[in-house]
């Protein structure tokens, strides 16, 4: 139950969320906001994976 629940999130992050790996950000350079939005999504697909 809680996997189908991270894939329906990572779904709506997909069509919802920027991209920040194919516009090549520099994470260095990142600010905090997308830094949070990286985050958020590795943790979604760290979930929906398990």
């Amino acid at each position: 139950m809680k996997t189908f629940i991270f894939k329906i999130i990572a779904k709506i992050n997909k069509a919802i969320l920027p991209s920040y790996s194919k516009r090549q950000l520099d994470l260095s350079k990142a600010s905090k906001i997308q830094l949070a939005v990286i985050g958020w999504r590795a943790y979604v697909t760290k979930n929906a994976l398990d």
